[in-house]
């Protein structure tokens, strides 16, 4: 196993050889299982192919999703309806021979674990367990617990919840790992915490537990938020809690202070029993703090694995150019000294890739020569894909100004978020009212992963509207950086961080209402975007250059798991108790 640097090491010298166990709700492990919905699974699954990378002692845990999240299928008005996405586990792991058992209302679930492989650059294994409770010896209603992502009501969801952290953490156990860290990945696995008190008391009555016992919990224990409001946080019923997790559990979590406004809340519960917490860029590390001015919640920006999202032209060209990129992604710095005509022919074959795909799919041929936008995200009312239409004849003079103008559409919305269906109908309708020869609108079915890499490769400029502050991070703008495309974006999230007006993208202003942020996008699109790319190609290359050295070089997980190696796993006073070796952390 390498350091980054790129000599083998032994991960011998780590605290009584342990691992990080890494608990994540959905993880993106690969393109044919469907066991994520976006973002966050998307974060999680480029985290641990870093780690693989890196060679770091990590494992993961997740929960099957054997029917996966959902297919979207839009009708001509813009209409969303869902079908199931089931996979078979059988064609991409193999099955452990171990079980574990939860208790749930009172009942014993047993759970079997499916084993990925994720394999590093140099040869590193970190396996994700994929729990699973279709098994025989189980209830019909707990043996679809493990089926759907984010499916069913807030039952389902307190239910799926014990299987992954507690049920987690007995797998753990009955696979013979000895942990040393424990990371929470969302307050989705906050329960985890629960089954440590529970292992640590040794099955001790209620009451009974120490402040030494609950130190011993956080001293273990590291937490991720990635919630910048308070509704965001999953958040259940005290008969609910009493219900499903049992009273004495009940009980022991109200004692320990992880209710808020008569609910018990899981960010609060995983904070209580964190020795570290973190949010995932600078800006929503304020935003967690104010939200929970008790605790110390650090920030670690939220990066994308480079080789997964870079595509096939930019890596052939930055291997030629910058072959050290792959084992330590800082070198994309270097990506200053690529010349114009390099960057230019690598992004013109992802774009017409792109366009390629977009006739096969809908039969709209887009010219490869005109600036497209692009912009593809979960259809939440707040990142407001609308916002580019407030001012309809404002987009035509646009248009008209740029000869033809381009935009390609995408996203899914929960299939219970009513706001979010309208809001793409909405998408869909206005892009049929204002398309014409000169601007050119298409809204693409079942955003996923293979069409988010080619989105973000491909087109011109990415766009992104969110309302402040209810971005934590956006990992979308990071993979367009990572092939060169610069942000039109709100100066929310990541994008705080990553703009260089002018020379990475440019910022939307911030303003009173809607209609003020939609006139500053327009004005940027008019009197920035527009121009520069008509009418000086090379400045445009030169835009494209400074985003993938000054963005991509950041905003990557080969950085971001060093950080949280260094910050959260092991962090300096821990590893000056275990003597772990410098060159283990050598950049």
């Amino acid at each position: 196993m390498p350091t980054c640097a790129s000599k083998p090491f032994s991960y011998d010298s780590f605290p009584t050889s342990g691992h990080v166990a890494y608990f994540s709700m959905e993880i993106a492990i690969n393109p044919g299982m469907n066991t994520y919905s976006g973002g966050l699974g998307v974060l999680a699954g480029d985290t641990l192919r870093s780690a693989a990378d890196l060679g770091l002692p990590l494992i993961a845990f997740t929960l099957l999703h054997r029917k996966g999240y959902f297919q979207q299928h839009l009708a001509a008005d813009g209409t969303q309806t869902e079908d199931v996405q089931p996979w078979n586990p059988a064609e991409f792991c193999h099955e452990e021979p171990v079980r574990a058992t939860v208790s749930i209302e009172g009942r014993t679930v047993a759970i079997r674990a499916w084993r990925y492989d994720v394999k590093g650059r140099f040869g590193h294994v970190i396996p994700i367990y994929l729990l699973d409770t279709d098994l025989q010896e189980n209830s019909g209603w707990d043996r679809g617990l493990t089926d759907h992502l984010y499916g069913g009501d807030t039952n389902y969801r307190l239910q799926q919840e014990i299987v992954l952290g507690m049920g987690g953490v007995r797998m753990a156990h009955a696979l013979n790992y000895r942990i040393n860290v424990y990371h929470m990945n969302e307050g989705h696995a906050a329960l985890l915490t629960l089954a440590l008190l529970e292992r640590q008391m040794g099955g001790g009555p209620l009451g009974a537990d120490t402040e030494a016992d609950i130190e011993e919990v956080r001293r273990k224990c590291v937490f991720t938020t990635h919630t910048p409001v308070p509704a965001g946080h999953d958040r259940f019923s005290m008969e609910q809690s009493i219900r499903i997790l049992g009273g004495d559990r009940t009980a022991r979590l109200e004692k320990q202070g992880c209710f808020r406004d008569g609910m018990l809340n899981m960010t609060l519960l995983a904070l209580r029993f964190s020795r570290y917490a973190n949010a995932v860029a600078m800006q929503h590390g304020k935003v967690s703090r104010e939200m929970f001015p008790e605790f110390k919640i650090d920030s670690i920006s939220n990066g994308v694995h480079a080789p997964t999202w870079v595509s096939e032209p930019i890596q052939q060209m930055l291997d030629e150019h910058i072959p050290a990129w792959r084992r330590d992604n800082l070198y994309l710095r270097n990506s200053i000294e690529i010349p114009e005509a390099a960057i230019q022919a690598a992004h013109a074959r992802s774009k017409e890739a792109l366009l390629a795909e977009v006739a096969t799919r809908t039969g709209h041929v887009f010219n490869p020569k005109v600036l497209t936008l692009g912009f593809a995200r979960r259809a939440a009312t707040y990142k407001r894909a609308n916002l580019l239409f407030t001012d309809p004849e404002r987009l035509q003079k646009i248009a008209a100004a740029a000869g033809v103008l381009q935009i390609l559409y995408a996203g899914k919305a929960h299939p219970q978020d009513e706001p979010g269906k309208r809001l793409i109908q909405q998408v869909v309708e206005e892009a049929a009212r204002y398309s014409n020869d000169l601007l050119k609108i298409v809204y693409l079915e079942n955003y996923a992963w293979d069409l988010g890499a080619m989105l973000t490769a491909g087109v011109d400029v990415w766009v992104n509207t969110p309302k402040r502050p209810y971005e934590a991070s956006g990992t979308s703008g990071m993979k367009a950086a990572l092939n060169g495309v610069p942000s039109l974006s709100i100066l929310d999230g990541w994008w705080i961080e990553g703009c260089i007006e002018g020379y990475t993208g440019w910022a939307i202003e911030d303003g009173a209402t809607d209609t003020d942020e939609a006139t500053s996008l327009y004005e940027k699109l008019e009197n920035a975007v527009v121009p520069l790319y008509l009418q000086a190609p090379e400045k445009w290359a030169r835009l494209m250059r400074n985003t993938l050295a000054f963005n991509g070089s950041y905003f990557n997980t080969n950085r971001m798991v060093k950080q949280y190696t260094r910050n959260a796993y092991y962090p300096v006073h821990i590893l000056e108790h275990t003597k772990v070796h410098e060159e283990v952390f050598a950049d």
